[in-house]
């Protein structure tokens, strides 16, 4: 057997033991919720059905927000080399359950965002079809968009799917337009703002630690202070998001509580970086290493902030469903019996295990190349935008924010890189006649100088070359024109791979609800 053939018969059985590992799940999910049905419950007939059903696709719902979410929090770490697939997969799976158990909550909206007016559904078996149609349509769109490796909004999935089986239930009018509306002006400011903050965090990092001749002292001064405004951040973040089901508190009290934190952390990191500062190399690489805890700290934090979040999105469709079954009732928000919460977070360390890696090599590498600074700022941008999102009221997705980020960061860097190449063609054409090794030994100067210097020697150069100029014409010979052409078109950011991203994002809303709607007209078929 060749190498190529032993490769493909590996990958096939792997294939083959996932789906058996998912299905063996989703199996278990199933037997517990009849036992819990008929043998707790005292339930017979279609209710146990509905009940055993509905928690299978719960557990499908979960098992696909785990394998598509949660590599926006660990896609830039692992990209960066900051963990590794394996470790970022066992905390990332630990986290988000933490996560759901811990602060999941007690109580889970189960009509996410006010989507759809439920007091016009008096109905509770038309209710737990709805919810149902709702729950199996989000998760099978969430399956689709990880196997062609595009990472979409759980939030914006589910949302999609409660609109279209509420519009086949109740009409066009049942449907809070405004609500829609928001959301839809969301896609645009998340990824937008994300990209912003994140390119701004990289161009601070460059200006003030990369393009100093001493890298390594200016980190031991600069990157304490980043660390404690990323401790302010988190802190911040999770007493809004991470705890918000555990403590209330209010925003400019999370935003002092947080600051107070970051001022610890600042007492306590400053010397052991300025320490580890001193043992790297003068390089970028050795800056990249005092990034390296900082970012596997914010991983787990993202995650056991999402578990605590986006469980919501699969096992509160689940508690309407577990609601309507038990009491007949039709409630917008459900009591959530802890199996239904231990569920949703099984659930996401199940898909995040079996079929996370996918995506998280999506984000952390085939968008655009990350190191450890890029990470960092990539992380800020999620914090930051969720915080004042909050604030503002904003229904913004994290998913957007945080590939948003990233693009930003790989666009701030063609910019830089553009720019870069045009300076080089100044010092070429201020060089021209020259011998090579001079001119080589002059950039190697250049690129070594710090932004100041850069700025004199262009000047110089600059009236060099139109000295020439007039002197001697034309400047270039056409090939060396046309390689900095090309080096001003260099691409850092995959175009196909944001091309992709992007149009999973728009058909997101409409594709859920259109699905959802078809499955809601099955369902009552069937069971009308």
């Amino acid at each position: 057997m060749t190498k190529k053939s032993r490769s493909r018969f590996i990958s096939k059985h792997q294939d083959v033991l996932q789906l058996g590992a998912a299905l063996g799940f989703l199996l278990l999910v199933g037997l517990y919720a009849s036992l819990t049905g008929a043998d707790v419950l005292g339930l017979s007939g279609p209710a146990v059905w509905l009940l055993i059903i509905s928690a299978v696709v719960g557990g499908y719902m979960a098992m696909n927000i785990g394998a598509n979410d949660v590599a926006n929090n660990m896609g830039p770490a692992v990209g960066s080399g900051a963990m590794t697939m394996g470790w970022a997969i066992v905390v990332a799976a630990v986290f988000e359950a933490m996560g759901a158990i811990v602060a999941g909550g007690e109580v889970v909206g189960t009509i996410k965002g006010g989507i759809i007016d439920s007091q016009q559904i008096t109905d509770a078996t038309l209710f737990a079809w709805v919810m149902f149609a709702a729950l199996l349509a989000g998760a099978l769109w969430l399956n689709l968009a990880t196997a062609i490796g595009a990472p979409v909004s759980t939030t914006h999935s589910i949302i999609g799917a409660v609109m279209g089986s509420g519009i086949a239930a109740g009409g066009w009018g049942l449907v809070n337009w405004g609500t829609i509306g928001s959301i839809v002006v969301s896609w645009l400011v998340s990824p937008l703002m994300g990209g912003a903050i994140a390119a701004l965090f990289l161009y601070i990092i460059k200006h003030s630690i990369t393009y100093r001749n001493e890298m390594t002292e200016a980190a031991s001064r600069v990157v304490p202070w980043l660390i404690a405004v990323m401790a302010w951040a988190f802190g911040s973040y999770m007493l809004l998001k991470g705890l918000g089901q555990l403590v209330k508190v209010n925003f400019w009290l999370a935003i002092v509580l947080g600051a107070l934190f970051g001022g610890a952390v600042l007492l306590l990191v400053r010397q052991p970086v300025a320490r580890l500062a001193r043992q790297q190399v003068n390089s970028k690489e050795g800056v990249n290493r005092l990034f390296t805890w900082p970012l596997v700290c914010s991983a787990a934090l993202l995650s056991f902030a999402h578990g605590a979040n986006d469980v919501a999105n699969a096992v509160g469709p689940l508690a309407a469903i577990y609601e309507a079954v038990i009491a007949g009732a039709v409630a917008t928000k459900a009591a959530t019996p802890m199996w239904v919460m231990v569920l949703g977070a099984l659930g996401l360390a199940a898909g995040l295990a079996l079929y996370g890696a996918r995506l998280i090599r999506t984000v952390g590498k085939e968008i655009t190349e990350l190191d450890n600074m890029r990470a960092y700022s990539i992380a800020m941008a999620a914090t930051l935008t969720v915080i004042v999102a909050s604030q503002l009221g904003m229904p913004v997705s994290t998913t957007h924010i945080s590939i948003g980020a990233v693009f930003g960061v790989g666009f701030l860097r063609e910019l830089l890189k553009v720019n870069y190449a045009k300076m080089e063609a100044v010092v070429f054409a201020g060089h021209q006649g020259q011998d090579r090794a001079e001119v080589e030994h002059y950039l190697q100067r250049f690129e070594a100088a710090e932004v100041h210097e850069k700025k004199r020697m262009l000047a110089d150069m600059k009236r060099r070359t139109k000295d020439r100029e007039a002197v001697d014409g034309a400047v270039f010979a056409k090939k060396e024109q046309k390689a900095l052409k090309k080096a001003y078109k260099q691409e850092i950011v995959k175009r196909s791979a944001v091309l992709r991203i992007v149009a999973a994002w728009i058909v997101t809303v409409p594709a859920t609800a259109v699905l959802a709607a078809i499955l809601f007209h099955m369902v009552a078929a069937v069971l009308g």
